[in-house]
């Protein structure tokens, strides 16, 4: 999240010390970006202030710029468009729910003495992005809870702004709107929180695979992009090993990949289908579970979980599947190709103004 360089191969003799070291400067990092946000808002809000008041005219924020310049030689980041957006982050975010109040006073007239006008709402969920992030999320999320979504899962996730701008991309918050994880009823009671850390669809774009392409291609390519498959499947994600082996009676199996999530404490198994989900693929998940829990799941261990992840699937079938199936397991998709973001967008918007009609209420 922080895009700080990740330090070279160094002595195992050395770890514990390289570690503190590391340990501090992240530290530092999110004292300064902490205290950087803190400005950035405080100087949004005065800027609004003295706008909507009418004391100052756009004019006045470039007479800002260069007082500043002057001022500060050789310091960065308070140009006129980055002023502006400052006067943007702080009107964006004022008014919303999800801010925490912390007292920061802020002089409203330059050497007056006085606080500003009531105290500012520093949102204590903003600082712990840096400013780069909340330009991204402000220049291309519309409504508020778009944004809040997008803050809250990079800053669950770590997002570098690379990442970030790659979800948004592939337009995650449209995706998790319009098509939330299709679950089994026993994977809801044994991981009440999973439906929050699974996807409906996963986008394997970075693999770079043909329209065509086999199985094998599609397993090849995960382990190849682990890395990058690793960011997709979400942060608390540890890769296990690939066709894991499972000896039931005389008989050998080998699981497609198997991974630990660490914030649900159990085993995820992972079956690759490259074309659409068939009812059956369950079944044969269901028994790779029940293979991993009676061999392989650990006594502080939850339940293991299934997920099939298939080039496409129908609803309906995929609904007709889970409802009776005793497994903790659910069915997604995987898209090779980034999404028509523009498509996602109108169907969203669809989607609102539909739960608006419904609700009796404006969209």
């Amino acid at each position: 999240m922080s895009d700080l360089p990740t330090p070279p191969p160094s002595d195992p003799a050395f770890a514990e010390v390289l570690g503190l070291i590391a340990a501090a400067r992240q530290r530092a990092y999110q004292a300064v970006n902490s205290a950087l946000i803190d400005l950035y808002w405080q100087i949004g809000g005065h800027i609004s202030r003295k706008i909507a008041s009418a004391e100052w005219g756009d004019g006045v924020v470039d007479q800002l710029a260069r007082q500043i310049a002057t001022a500060y030689p050789g310091m960065r980041g308070f140009t006129r468009s980055n002023l502006l957006r400052m006067r943007q982050f702080y009107q964006t975010y004022r008014d919303q729910e999800f801010v925490a109040a912390v007292p920061r006073h802020f002089s409203d007239d330059a050497g007056a003495g006085t606080p500003a006008q009531g105290e500012e709402n520093v949102v204590a969920l903003l600082r712990q992005l840096p400013w780069t992030h909340h330009t991204i999320v402000m220049g291309q999320c519309k409504r508020p809870e778009e944004r809040e979504f997008y803050l809250r899962h990079a800053i669950r996730e770590k997002w570098s702004s690379r990442e970030l701008e790659r979800q948004l991309k592939g337009s995650l918050f449209e995706r998790a709107v319009l098509s939330p994880p299709q679950v089994s009823q026993a994977l809801a009671q044994t991981h009440p929180d999973a439906a929050s850390l699974f996807k409906d669809s996963y986008l394997l774009e970075f693999l770079d695979l043909p329209a065509a392409h086999a199985e094998a291609d599609l397993h090849r390519g995960l382990l190849l992009q682990l890395r990058d498959f690793l960011i997709e499947l979400g942060r608390d994600f540890c890769f296990i090993g690939t066709e894991f082996p499972l000896q039931v009676g005389a008989r050998d199996f080998a699981l497609d990949l198997l991974f630990f999530h660490r914030g649900l404490n159990c085993l995820v198994a992972i079956e690759l289908k490259v074309g659409r989900f068939e009812p059956e693929y369950l079944g044969k998940l269901g028994f790779y579970l029940e293979a991993l829990d009676r061999d392989h799941r650990k006594a502080h261990e939850n339940p293991a979980i299934g997920v099939l992840l298939c080039a496409n699937k129908d609803v309906e079938v995929v609904e007709y599947a889970l409802s009776r199936s005793l497994s903790p397991a659910l069915i997604a998709e995987y898209q090779t190709q980034l999404p028509d973001k523009k498509l996602l967008q109108e169907k969203l918007h669809e989607f609102y103004l539909q739960s608006a009609h419904e609700e009796g209420c404006d969209p």
